[in-house]
């Protein structure tokens, strides 16, 4: 909103209204106004929802289970609402509303915020077990269709592709397209002419090869909002460890966003340029800022847990945002540390069933998601054969678990900037 008013009062030559056209002065703003809000909100609903007992399962503070959450106060759920708040508010201050890309990402922040709110509202108040998993694969089997048929459909969903190169000396320079098109294409890391098109999968289908491309599309963007909204769901166990995470991917995308935005920095790195993307950067700043907020109270010892309705949302945000911007492939090495723990809860569940069917007692790890198999609180129980007992018997506190899976988080964030230039 005062993005457009300042706009209009530059052509009365109000001084400083000229700043609001640059993505950085505004991207500054949104993450400094998202990390304010996160902070400021923060304080006051984690007092409300002590005042109305709005509590997570009580499994969660049963000292045989978890002796260190049993010694804690009262810890209220639902802390993503404090995220989505820090998130929506400067996309509607500092954001063109009339970008279809700033459209999608609140609509997805909102739409999966309200999937996880009543998952943990069901938790709270109705029972221990929440919103059933066939409804939450649901929600996002909608969403994956909503967005991946709105960038096909969409007139201002287009890309100029980085495919026309001439030789410059001895070095070939980078020309983009000089046409907008719609396209099914997708930047593939490590390899030397990085882009994939969808629609080469189906070369057998003659003239309608593009078509199957568009639905290989949009299958394709199911997959990666229900593998990262998942991944994060359950990286969210331990205090700050999905925030932290979540920061330090969303720092890797929003420098992804920006270069796809800008022709000059798209045709440096050999990346196609997404028209319009820029107000993507918007978006990325203020949940950077948001989750930095969230921090504040959600570090060990946590205030507040984000539950359902913060995880969901930031993993269905940070998918539909790599889709936007064709980096989707990328998603496996950048968000490695939720690909991990999906595959290990994964794994573990299917090896357990497998033991059972079978009158044994086995395990992969110690426990799963990964990160609970190297807490120190957690032990081997007698009776049951591990398959990783001495490679992941980790005896770490919590803190530096959630630290080390940081770290991780940076190493990977690195490694997918790099990709851009090694080919």
């Amino acid at each position: 909103m005062l993005y457009y008013l300042f706009r209009f009062l530059e052509q009365f030559g109000i001084p400083g209204s000229r700043m609001w056209s640059y993505i950085s002065f505004r991207a500054l703003l949104a993450l400094m106004l998202g990390l304010i809000i996160s902070m400021w909100f923060g304080e006051y609903f984690i007092k409300w929802m002590k005042r109305h007992q709005a509590k997570v399962e009580e499994k969660k503070f049963d000292a045989s289970i978890d002796a260190v959450a049993a010694k804690r106060s009262f810890v209220p759920s639902m802390g993503g609402i404090v995220i989505i708040t820090a998130v929506v508010v400067p996309c509607l201050l500092f954001g063109r509303l009339r970008n279809i890309y700033m459209l999608l990402m609140l609509l997805t922040t909102v739409w999966f915020g309200l999937t996880g709110f009543l998952d943990d509202f069901l938790k709270i108040k109705k029972s221990k077990n929440g919103l059933a998993p066939r409804w939450k694969l649901l929600s996002q089997l909608s969403l994956g269709l909503v967005v991946g048929l709105t960038l096909y459909l969409s007139p201002d969903a287009v890309i100029r592709e980085n495919v026309e190169q001439q030789r410059v000396g001895d070095r070939t320079e980078i020309v983009h397209k000089s046409d907008p098109v719609k396209s099914t294409v997708t930047t593939i890391p490590f390899v030397k002419n990085n882009n994939l098109d969808y629609a080469s999968l189906a070369a057998w289908a003659g003239p309608y090869k593009q078509a199957i491309g568009w639905g290989i599309f949009v299958l394709v963007t199911v997959f990666f909002i229900m593998f990262v909204s998942n991944g994060a769901n359950l990286n969210d166990g331990m205090d700050g460890m999905a925030a932290g995470n979540s920061a330090v991917i969303c720092i890797a995308l929003g420098i992804l966003a920006y270069v796809s935005s800008h022709i000059e920095y798209a045709a440096y790195f050999n990346i196609m340029y997404v028209p319009g993307s820029q107000e993507l950067v918007i978006f990325i700043s203020a949940l950077i800022g948001a989750l930095l907020g969230f921090l504040w109270y959600n570090s060990d010892p946590a205030q507040v847990f984000m539950g359902d309705t913060g995880s969901l949302a930031i993993g269905g945000a940070i998918a539909v945002l790599a889709m936007i911007i064709h980096k989707e492939l990328l998603l496996f090495l950048l968000c490695g540390v939720f690909l991990v723990e999906l595959a290990s809860s994964a794994l573990q569940t299917r090896y357990s069933a497998w033991g059972t069917k079978h009158g044994r007692k086995q395990r992969l790890f110690k426990r799963a998601p990964i990160h609970d198999a190297f807490r120190e609180k957690y032990d081997f129980q007698e009776g049951i054969h591990y398959v990783f007992r001495h490679r992941l018997s980790g005896r770490w506190a919590d803190q530096k678990v959630t630290v080390r899976f940081w770290i991780t988080s940076i190493l990977l964030a690195a490694a997918t900037i790099i990709t851009l230039k090694i080919r």
